[in-house]
């Protein structure tokens, strides 16, 4: 009789390991919340991983570009969401710790109104032009500041962007001064560097690869202090004369506060599988993302760690966003 007892109760522990696995998946199709128009880093990134999680949540998962403020409106939209899965935000560094350093008046707690379910990827930005440009090198765009002051134009994916703050960290370590056009992402701002309307730009390695293999934009340097692997032969900023120089982007996935555990971990579990897929994990080494995967606590500690770096930097660089 025990025994039969203690098949039993194995029998439907069996049976419901699949039904409480289920019911951690949302009820419904899932939009990723782009803060960017198309053709960024952010949508690359968040389109590499939208089929395979669309595979293991047997549902619809949808990429929704909702562009503005650097991010900093998905972010805000994302946070008002029912914490139910259906809604989640490619978090980004400048929603999550950028913006929280240069706006005190964020209408969201980066903090407190979302839940970190994985870390997708950190990259170096690159410092790019098109072809054209006679500066292609870091001491000839130095030279070339202070030759023409407030001549030179960077664009960004807009104000206190990851591209914007690269801008500063530059001006400032270099003592030029330089013009700034924001745009409303990466795409346009790429658009118009390959056409010659805006001459630089410190462009996130995802969005800015393919146009740097197609040889349509120049890869002048990268802002992480050791190069990535992807771009072995490109020397860093730190190398060119900027000790120290760290500008990065990184991005993530993250839902609205107050998501159940258990659908946070089933999420994550399916996208740190994700990640593992030959065809993913290609796509984000071609681009420079690394130290992609890993526990939800282990990206809200990450983010936790960049918003203590980026406040610390801009007070003493002392950094400020007018536009």
């Amino acid at each position: 009789m025990m025994k039969r007892r203690t098949l039993i109760t194995a029998t439907a522990a069996t049976l419901a390991a699949p039904m409480l696995r289920a019911q951690t998946l949302p009820a419904g199709p899932v939009r990723i919340i782009v803060g960017f128009p198309p053709g960024g880093g952010t949508d690359i990134l968040a389109r590499v991983l939208a089929p395979h999680l669309q595979a293991a949540w047997k549902t619809n998962v949808l990429i929704e570009n909702r562009a503005g403020a650097a991010g900093v409106l998905a972010a805000d939209y994302v946070a008002k969401q029912t914490p139910d899965g259906n809604t989640i935000l490619m978090a980004h560094i400048n929603s999550h710790a950028i913006a929280p350093a240069l706006q005190p008046k964020l209408t969201y707690n980066a903090e407190t109104d979302f839940a970190p379910i994985s870390l997708v990827g950190v990259t170096p930005n690159l410092l790019i032009c098109n072809a054209d440009q006679p500066a292609k090198t870091v001491k000839d765009l130095v030279a070339l500041c202070r030759a023409k002051p407030g001549h030179v134009t960077f664009g960004s994916s807009g104000p206190a962007s990851a591209q914007h703050l690269a801008l500063e960290l530059f001006k400032h370590q270099a003592k030029v001064f330089a013009l700034h056009i924001p745009y409303r992402g990466s795409g346009p701002l790429i658009t118009d560097l390959i056409g010659g309307q805006v001459m630089y730009s410190f462009e996130t390695m995802t969005a800015a690869t393919p146009h740097v293999r197609g040889g349509k934009a120049v890869a002048v340097a990268q802002t992480r202090p050791k190069r990535s692997k992807a771009y072995p032969n490109v020397p860093t900023l730190d190398e060119e004369g900027f000790p120290g120089f760290d500008a990065t982007t990184w991005y993530g996935l993250a839902g609205p506060g107050r998501m159940s555990p258990a659908l946070v971990a089933r999420m994550n579990e399916d996208v740190n599988k994700a990640l593992q897929i030959p065809e993913v994990a290609d796509r984000l080494a071609s681009a420079g993302a690394e130290d992609a995967g890993g526990t939800p606590e282990r990206f809200a500690e990450f983010m936790r760690s960049e918003r203590s770096k980026y406040a610390k930097l801009v007070k003493d660089a002392g950094i400020k966003v007018d536009s």
